[in-house]
């Protein structure tokens, strides 16, 4: 199951190790039972997990919750 959550300061990133400042944005994935993973919006980015919510220039970045 994938979510897409807004950090409070305390997140870290798995892939790239940052820390998720306040208001930024992450994807946490829990692919198999107790296994997860948390991932910046660069890192969803660089995956191919984030698509633009319009095709307008300046559009959001929209999360692929799909399990896929």
């Amino acid at each position: 199951m994938r979510r897409g959550c807004i950090s409070l300061g305390n997140i870290k990133c798995d892939q790239c190790h940052r820390i998720i400042n306040y208001p930024e944005r992450y994807l946490y994935s829990e692919e198999a039972k107790g296994q997860s993973q948390t991932l910046c919006l660069k890192c969803c980015q660089e995956k191919g997990l984030v698509t633009p919510g319009s095709e307008k220039e300046d559009a959001e970045l929209l999360f692929d919750l799909s399990n896929g």
